[in-house]
């Protein structure tokens, strides 16, 4: 079965991602009180000669955590090594990456929230006194061995920062969490995107993917190169806002950035369970879909946006998607949103 065309486009596309990912601070565009912070950590470790702190960044996909870590490697003149936490499936895999690193460098991990508690309680050590006792052998023989490791930078990324257990997120000096960004900073992105990938766009073409690109620049970067695909072969290589809606429209992605299953979403809702409450298990059998991606792709934007509301009984849509689908918001759904 084809991903819907949200998902599809929030998936990394790794040459796309080199080809335009900002190196420095100063190319990096939005999230200003998290750069900033970042920025003064990194100038304060540099003055000290000391490893930066350890970094927990946050929020929904696609918004920047992984460009932040390079640019923070960067910054500090270290290598930065990439792994995520399902691949990291034993202890002895974890003192593999954190031997292996230099003074300094950065270990990012992504999807932290996924790692395994049992190999996540061996970091804590390693993150707060760069040490890892790793056990070998089994029965009468067994025995643990500590490993001295180096000043390490630990950055973890995370689309579920309530998953994050107490003792790892109170090992992480620095926390902060990315949102979504404004229509003004995507077409930013946009614009710089377009001339790096030499792509001929107007100010309102710009502008038109960024307001359907649900404050997400993955999603600005991916629509770019369907829009870029249209202009080649139907508009002169040359992207107007006429040819970017015209481009989204073939997509199903309409002028608020929804695609078919986020309507899905909100009329299976409306329709199957009368605007609500649902709970999740029951919403993604209905809608065909992962309980996991309904949770982490479609609802934050639909939240952050006033389509959806959740509450202890469950999701519930509000009179935003009754009037979206061309429906009266009935006064029977009022209590359950606290009308």
């Amino acid at each position: 079965m084809p991903k819907p065309v949200t998902e599809e486009l929030n998936q990394r596309n790794a040459s796309l991602d080199n080809r335009l990912r900002p190196s420095s601070f100063g190319d990096f565009i939005g999230q200003e009180k998290v750069r900033e912070r970042l920025l003064l950590s990194v100038e304060a470790a540099r003055q000290r000669g000391d490893p930066l702190d350890h970094v927990l960044l946050s929020g929904p996909p696609g918004l920047g955590k992984t460009t932040l870590c390079y640019i923070l490697g960067e910054a500090m003149g270290v290598q930065v090594k990439v792994t995520s936490g399902p691949i990291i499936d034993k202890p002895a895999d974890l003192a593999g990456l954190l031997t292996s690193l230099n003074r300094g460098d950065v270990l990012f991990i992504d999807e932290i929230h996924r790692m395994q508690r049992t190999v996540e309680e061996y970091l804590y050590s390693a993150m707060e006194d760069f040490v890892i006792d790793i056990m070998i052998d089994q029965g009468a023989n067994a025995r643990s061995i500590r490993l001295e490791l180096p000043r390490f930078t630990l950055v973890g990324a995370t689309t579920r920062a309530g998953l994050i257990s107490a003792p790892l997120r109170s090992r992480f000096g620095i926390a902060a969490r990315l949102n979504y960004y404004v229509a003004e900073e995507l077409e930013r992105i946009v614009h710089r995107s377009a001339r790096l990938l030499d792509v001929g766009i107007d100010a309102d073409g710009s502008l038109e993917i960024a307001r359907r690109s649900r404050g997400t620049p993955r999603i600005a970067n991916n629509l770019l190169r369907r829009v870029r695909d249209y202009a080649q072969v139907r508009a002169d290589n040359h992207i107007t806002r006429d040819v970017a809606d015209k481009a989204l429209t073939m997509l199903d992605i309409d002028a608020a950035g929804l695609d078919e299953m986020d309507k899905r979403i909100l009329s299976t809702i409306i329709e199957k369970f009368g605007g609500g409450p649902v709970g999740l298990g029951s919403l993604a059998v209905s809608v065909g879909e992962e309980s996991d991606t309904i949770e982490e792709v479609y609802e934050p934007y639909l939240i952050q946006e006033g389509y959806l509301k959740r509450t202890q009984k469950g999701r519930v849509a509000t009179p935003l998607a009754w009037q979206t689908l061309g429906l009266d918001f009935p006064a029977s759904a009022q209590g359950e949103l606290g009308i």
